[in-house]
């Protein structure tokens, strides 16, 4: 399984997670926020969403990628493409409390961001997460249309089994 795509709701540990299946896997990871919004001169653009296809498909020629981010109407192509989707689905309690603890460290100067880090962005990312609850049955319908190669991780001590798992599928190949 050498294409990865971690999906979830904002602060269910997708970078967290992506990074560290990057170190052990020796694959290359991107955030889908860094291929939707890209940095100019004038500041962050969204790309179209043709050019977000684009982008995913420049990538899915290396063959080996982790792909994270919340979903988007580009990241289809992720869905169809990827060897394994692994959707975080930590409950709405610890996603508000890992969104309040980034926003803090970020203000602290403690942790980097590719975004604003304000009190808009703040308040936007809690939007999300509750908008995200009011769809959240249409976004599992989606998903569970791939569930040959779909994996859902609720809590934390899930992760090192996943890991485990994925770690030694990839060694046994």
């Amino acid at each position: 399984m050498n294409k990865i795509y971690i999906i979830g709701n904002v602060g269910s540990g997708k970078t967290t997670l992506a990074k560290k299946l990057s170190r052990k896997l020796d694959i290359k990871n991107y955030e889908v926020d860094n291929i939707v919004h890209r940095n100019t001169k004038l500041g962050r653009i969204k790309q179209s969403e043709e050019d977000q296809i684009l982008e995913f498909k420049r990538i899915n020629e290396t063959n080996s990628w982790i792909i994270e981010g919340t979903f988007r109407p580009s990241c289809k192509y992720l869905l169809e493409t990827a060897d394994l989707i692994i959707f975080l689905d930590v409950s709405m309690k610890i996603r508000k409390y890992r969104i309040v603890k980034r926003f803090i460290k970020q203000q602290l100067g403690l942790e980097k961001s590719s975004y604003k880090s304000n009190l808009k962005m703040l308040k936007a990312m809690f939007r999300w997460t509750n908008d995200f609850e009011k769809t959240r049955h249409e976004f599992e319908e989606m998903l569970y249309k791939y569930e040959s190669k779909l994996t859902i991780i609720r809590a934390k001590k899930e992760i090192g089994n996943a890991m485990r798992n994925l770690i030694e599928y990839r060694k046994s190949k």
